[in-house]
């Protein structure tokens, strides 16, 4: 009885394999006759091109395809970069920036551009600014600035000398992170390129009073003051520099 059993599962999977065999087989005859049934269509002839020409000239349409579905590709990343960087903004009506859609957009976005260094930088904006919301959780805050760490690196690493990567990189280590130290080359590089950019110097000189840098960091608020037209500014940077003063003497 055991025997008879054991034969007719056999049977039922033997049954079981070829029809699944056959299916397999089905759907790759389907799909080779499709495939040849687009050839067709595109020979001059209709029918499968067999002469070199006919060869040729079904390329040709071929590539044509192709090259339409690329730059249709290329537009689809475009409009996700757009949409992003206008999800990231406030409107007239007082729509307040909308990060989280704009971190979906945007990385979408570098699906298309990979090597794009403004999408990079557009996703560290909105993660870092995300991280900062109150409904997460610490872990899902650090993951956040995780993300945002990485693109603006990210964007650097494309293009050196990209200054809104920079400050945003600095801005996360020195005021998000507790990493000034970090901070440091990232913005000297920056002030590098913005010689007379007050909010970089601000910035530059937290980092440097952080990391126990006291001389440079009066010196960056001496500066602040000496450039400056703003006479709030300049009272802030001379505020900033008693303080560092106090603690570096005492």
């Amino acid at each position: 009885m055991a025997k008879k059993g054991m034969a007719k599962s056999v049977t039922i999977f033997i049954i079981l394999a070829l029809g699944i065999t056959g299916i397999f087989v089905y759907k790759k005859i389907a799909a080779r006759n499709s495939l040849a049934a687009q050839i067709a269509a595109l020979s001059p002839r209709g029918a499968p091109p067999q002469s070199i020409e006919d060869l040729r000239t079904a390329i040709d349409l071929y590539e044509k395809k192709i090259e339409l579905q690329v730059k249709d590709a290329a537009q689809v990343g475009i409009y996700w970069k757009i949409l992003g960087s206008r999800l990231m903004d406030s409107d007239k009506n007082g729509r307040k920036p909308l990060y989280g859609e704009a971190l979906g957009a945007l990385e979408n976005a570098v699906r298309y551009y990979p090597e794009d260094e403004t999408i990079h930088y557009l996703i560290g904006v909105s993660a870092g600014n995300l991280a900062k919301s109150e409904y997460f959780s610490p872990a899902e805050a650090a993951e956040h600035y995780r993300i945002a760490e990485a693109a603006y690196l990210r964007a650097i690493d494309l293009h050196s000398r990209y200054g809104k990567a920079l400050y945003g990189l600095s801005v996360l280590y020195v005021y998000a992170l507790n990493r000034p130290a970090d901070a440091v080359p990232y913005m000297e590089t920056y002030m590098d390129i913005n010689k007379n950019d007050t909010d970089g110097m601000f910035i530059l000189a937290a980092a440097y009073y952080m990391t126990e840098n006291f001389q440079a960091s009066a010196d960056l608020y001496d500066r602040i003051s000496s450039v400056s037209k703003n006479k709030d500014v300049r009272a802030q940077a001379e505020l900033n520099k008693q303080q560092v003063m106090d603690v570096w003497y005492n």
